[in-house]
């Protein structure tokens, strides 16, 4: 199975959880690929990480590949002038940069960094897209504000299993580049992919953006919105384990968190 993780040096935890995560829930031997780039304050993602998570995914008794590519050329010849300065951290956008790299598989399955997996994810893996350039679930927020109101079609990009033969052949991820060098938008690559993809929807349990269910494969840890006292954004990342605990009430990922602390200091 071939995985995709992009962004800087700042989301290697999150990163070797996600991917920990993912090798304890799967049969199959792991390819984990990742693209990174250092630009303005943004330092790459470094070429020891890859041994970092190798030997890690080890103490779990599993092997897994990694291949960590530094796009800081690509991504600075083709810079998303337009939203260089959103809330959004401009290195999500590598994603769009994954057609420039002939090393990739045809299929792969691209994770935000701050995704974490409780169950096997074969069948979604598995899931026939040779018709569309990419699956998802729908955004918790986003579908009722973007995209077709009816059809809840506005997916959220931080699960997608990318069809890259039919991404290179329309030219996908080129148009979403320039439409994000001179479009400004709140959510960039999301919003670009939204609008100029041929895609797919699965169900929640794929991208569960809000509490954990019993058939939750994958948990996102999104931004969220709570009402009381006040209204108000809430973040927590799957590494912040105090908040984690004790707001979140989530200790099922632990097990992961133990082996993490052996190489990041973690809150």
């Amino acid at each position: 199975m071939n995985i995709l993780y992009c962004g800087d040096s700042n989301i290697e935890q999150g990163v070797l959880m996600s991917a920990l995560s993912l090798s304890k829930n799967c049969d199959e031997k792991l390819s984990i690929y990742i693209l990174t780039a250092s630009v303005l304050k943004h330092k790459a993602i470094s070429d020891s990480f890859a041994d970092t998570l190798k030997n890690t995914a080890k103490k779990l008794e599993k092997e897994i590949d990694v291949h960590i590519f530094d796009l800081s050329k690509e991504f600075e010849s083709f810079l998303p002038k337009a939203n260089m300065d959103t809330r959004f951290t401009p290195l999500c956008m590598l994603r769009l940069f994954a057609d420039t790299v002939e090393e990739l598989p045809d299929k792969l399955l691209y994770l935000d960094s701050d995704v974490m997996c409780r169950k096997n994810f074969k069948e979604f893996y598995n899931t026939d897209i040779c018709d569309i350039e990419m699956l998802g679930v729908p955004d918790r927020y986003g579908k009722w504000f973007f995209g077709n109101i009816f059809k809840h079609d506005y997916l959220n990009s931080g699960v997608l299993l990318l069809n890259m033969k039919n991404i290179k052949k329309r030219g996908l991820f080129l148009k979403c580049r320039a439409m994000c060098a001179k479009k400004k938008m709140f959510m960039p690559d999301q919003s670009a992919l939204n609008k100029l993809s041929v895609k797919g929807k699965v169900p929640r349990k794929y991208n569960e953006q809000g509490s954990i269910k019993g058939d939750t494969v994958f948990k996102h840890f999104t931004t969220f919105f709570r009402f009381l006292p006040y209204f108000h954004a809430v973040t927590i990342k799957p590494w912040e384990v105090e908040k984690l605990h004790n707001e979140l009430k989530i200790h099922e990922f632990d097990y992961i968190l133990d082996l993490v602390k052996e190489v990041y200091e973690i809150e």
